[in-house]
């Protein structure tokens, strides 16, 4: 009797093992988000006067975009959009959001302090950082390869781009590929649907 029991236990067993493992395996395996290349390094300082760099979020699943904190375009929407990620996402240590302004004679520190509270940012992995223009206008242009740029004529004295960077763990920057089966580089986070792909494409990340 007892060793139909130890059969009928070994038989669950592997039953179980068949089903699960690849479940195992396969949350562990890349997908199928294409690998454009190495985020640029960088090293800045947060709202709260803190030195932040790429490697802080080594291990991270996140999201860049270039801003200024009194843009009166687009960068209220991508901020729309980012608190839209940092909802879908909240809680999870192992995701992240990056705001790096292009402003960074306005947006000290204590002024983007400000701006994330009024925006209502409450997870623990999104910095909104400044430095050096210079440095912040080279990370953006040939770094991340998103137009930044001063422009007099442009409301309020900058132009960019409203494409966010999605970067997996590894420190590598992904991403999906459009219906021609071309990669589409960067999420646009002025559109709905380019914000439904970048919630889809994090969490694949977030499981590899």
């Amino acid at each position: 009797m007892k060793n139909k029991s130890y059969i009928g236990i070994s038989f669950i067993i592997l039953i179980f093992g068949i089903w699960a493992v690849p479940k195992i395996i396969a949350k562990f395996q890349k997908s199928d988000l294409v690998e454009i290349g190495p985020v640029p390094e960088f090293k800045l300082t947060n709202q709260n006067n803190k030195t932040i760099s790429n490697k802080d979020y080594l291990g991270k699943v996140y999201v860049v975009e270039f801003f200024f904190a009194t843009c009166p375009t687009i960068c209220p929407k991508m901020n729309q959009s980012m608190l839209q990620l940092q909802d879908e996402f909240y809680g999870n240590p192992s995701f992240g959001l990056v705001s790096i302004t292009i402003d960074p004679s306005n947006d000290t520190p204590e002024f983007l302090n400000e701006h994330a509270r009024l925006l209502g940012v409450k997870h623990y992995n999104w910095n909104f950082l400044t430095g050096d223009k210079d440095y912040i206008f080279n990370l953006a242009n040939k770094g991340f390869n998103l137009y930044a740029g001063e422009n007099n004529k442009a409301a309020g004295g900058f132009e960019h781009s409203g494409l966010f960077a999605l970067v997996d763990k590894e420190g590598k920057i992904r991403c999906r590929k459009d219906a021609q089966g071309n990669p589409i580089l960067y999420y646009d986070g002025l559109d709905p649907k380019g914000v439904e792909a970048i919630k889809e494409d994090i969490k694949k990340l977030l499981v590899e």
